[in-house]
């Protein structure tokens, strides 16, 4: 089947590996109400495909991200003025729900494992949107900063319960008071980044990583792992994993991946794994329900 196509993005799927590349190099891939829009939608693709095994994103051009669209100026952030009307389908009541929020918690619900790989600037949304992906690469060149405080605004795409876990609180404050912009070295000195790579060798090295997940772990085990782990991060209690755990240990012991997973490891052959995210996904939380918006 062909691509889908996006306003605002590039797409494209190569064994197993899906690429989302921001796509308005002329704004430095600056986000907007449509780019809020086209990432929700493409991530509804991947979920949807089983023939995608992980996400790389990254961005055309010289940044990733360079924030907001500020081309609306002094207005940017209003959300009574007229570049809002963009966003009332995600009005509730009174309130405009934050457009990198409702990209952030849709990348949380991904079943596909998410790389990004940062080529250059990544500030504001540039930066939060990266937080709910698994791991970060960047390039030397990538330059990152939470300047929310510097333009009269606050952290958002639910960043306040991203950046504390994966920083620390004292580095995520100091980060948002000062608003400053930092480098890459900084970046994977404090956590935010896994490894540092010369421009060149930036996709190339998200993409082997991609590989050695796609090519060895079964879809369903890994669309699980992200869930534990990330919806674990804000139990209140290890009985909470425990239960989970429970529940998805049974559903796979008895599935054909399991089978196949010891198999292919005894006759020391590469698996070839049956079971497919789009109908053998066990529903390990038969408790939760969505959270809604209020």
């Amino acid at each position: 089947m062909p691509s889908p196509t996006f306003e605002t993005l590039l797409y494209d799927v190569e064994d197993g590996i899906a690429t989302i590349t921001l796509n308005r190099p002329e704004r430095m891939n600056a986000f907007t109400a449509r780019m809020m829009k086209d990432l929700i939608e493409v991530f509804d693709v991947t979920d949807a495909d089983d023939d995608v095994k992980v996400v790389i994103v990254t961005g055309a051009g010289r940044a990733f991200c360079a924030g907001a669209d500020l081309g609306g100026g002094g207005a940017t952030f209003d959300r009574t003025s007229p570049q809002a009307l963009e966003r009332e389908e995600g009005k509730v009541g009174d309130i405009y729900r934050d457009g990198g929020g409702r990209c952030t918690l849709r990348m949380y619900e991904s079943l596909k494992p998410i790389i990004a790989a940062v080529n250059g600037a990544a500030v504001g949304v540039g930066v939060t949107m990266q937080l709910p992906m698994d791991i970060r690469l960047a390039s030397t060149d990538a330059k990152f900063g939470f300047v929310f405080a510097r333009r009269g605004i606050n952290p958002e795409a639910a960043s306040s319960w991203f950046l504390p876990r994966l920083v620390g609180m004292q580095t995520a404050l100091e980060w948002c008071y000062t608003g400053r912009v930092f480098g890459a070295q900084e970046a994977l000195d404090r956590g935010l980044v896994r490894s540092l790579h010369a421009p060149e060798d930036l996709l190339p090295a998200a993409r082997a990583l991609a590989r050695e997940i796609a090519d060895n772990s079964a879809p369903v085990s890994i669309a699980l792992t992200r869930q534990l782990l990330w919806r674990m991060a804000g139990a209140d209690h290890p009985m909470e994993a425990h239960k989970a755990d429970s529940r998805a240990i049974q559903a796979r012991g008895a599935a054909a991946d399991a089978k196949e997973g010891v198999t292919s490891f005894l006759e020391k052959r590469t698996p070839v794994y049956p079971d497919k995210v789009s109908t053998d996904l066990p529903d390990i939380w038969p408790q939760w329900g969505e959270h809604p918006f209020s």
